[in-house]
């Protein structure tokens, strides 16, 4: 049976690019509302009492809004797909990283609320559950998370700001780091999902490409329990043996490598995991590679979507 989906906040960076990832289906009805309606509450109503599935690419308080307004609609079966932060640390909500563990695309098949993850947050969380579920790394371990995001994944504001010299807020330079107070919106669900208990220093930034992203971990090997870079690297293996969209990259693979470059996975869905490391200086260094707007945003939208529509396991 065909179902109905409706993409609250199509016209945003997340929503046109999963517009394009669903253009071409013939088992879904989009629904749609044009730019000039977007923010207009009876027909945003209307959309959302109609639909099977809202996937909502809204700011935190519209996204808590317009689940309001599903509920009140009387749609509560509807299933919702929430790409904003709102809900990403609700424990009644499925988190819709569905590599996290062997159990989590199930739960996501079988919720009727989906929070998806934020993209940094998915390669930090990708990298440091399988250690700590493991007992490979302590929950305490004290970690620092060093990201560069492509400029899209700030949305319209930050790419007019990057993109339009004509821009009062223009940004001429090649790459800038932010959050400079160590505070992130990501930070609560990286600790949340990957079992982290000690707060991780997370330093985030831009650079001058639109698509693609690397986070990167640093660690000590004396402060994990098992200290080997393949053991490390094991570990990762493991958890995502036989992932469609989470691959590890192998040691051949890593020795053969000199540079991993967040362009790379540009207009992609799937994510590589790297683990590098100096095992004379005790050193190991934890890379994912990803898309900000693919398996970071619009990509894992869909995947949960599909999910939820039994498209695959």
């Amino acid at each position: 049976m065909t179902k109905h989906i409706f993409i609250d906040g199509e016209h945003g960076t997340t929503g046109l690019q999963i517009r394009e990832r669903l253009a071409k289906r013939d088992d879904l009805n989009m629904l749609s509302l044009a730019m000039e309606d977007r923010r207009d509450e009876n027909k945003r109503r209307e959309m959302l009492s109609r639909c099977d599935v809202a996937i909502l690419c809204l700011p935190d308080d519209a996204a808590i809004e317009a689940v309001q307004l599903i509920e009140e609609t009387g749609n509560a079966d509807c299933t919702v797909i929430d790409t904003s932060t709102a809900h990403r640390t609700q424990p009644d909500w499925a988190f819709g990283f569905a590599e996290m563990d062997k159990q989590q695309s199930e739960t996501i098949k079988s919720s009727k609320r989906i929070s998806n993850p934020g993209c940094y947050s998915t390669g930090a969380i990708a990298l440091l559950k399988p250690l700590i579920e493991t007992g490979v790394m302590k929950p305490d371990c004290a970690v620092s998370i060093n990201a560069v995001s492509g400029y899209t994944g700030g949305g319209k504001q930050l790419i007019a700001q990057m993109e339009d010299p004509s821009n009062g807020d223009h940004i001429a330079t090649s790459f800038h780091l932010y959050a400079m107070t160590l505070e992130h919106k990501h930070v609560p669900e990286i600790m949340a999902r990957s079992g982290l208990n000690k707060r991780p220093i997370f330093m985030p930034s831009v650079a001058r490409f639109p698509q693609g992203m690397l986070v990167s971990i640093p660690i000590h090997l004396e402060q994990l329990s098992y200290a080997s870079i393949e053991t490390v690297r094991g570990a990762l293996e493991v958890h995502y043996e036989g992932s469609e969209f989470v691959s590890v990259a192998s040691k051949e693979e890593t020795a053969k490598t000199s540079q991993v470059k967040p362009e790379d996975y540009a207009n992609r869905d799937d994510m590589k995991l790297w683990v590098f490391g100096n095992e004379e200086n005790g050193h190991v260094n934890l890379i994912a590679q990803l898309d900000n707007l693919g398996k970071g945003a619009s990509g894992a939208a869909v995947q949960n979507l599909n999910l939820v529509l039994n498209k695959y396991s």
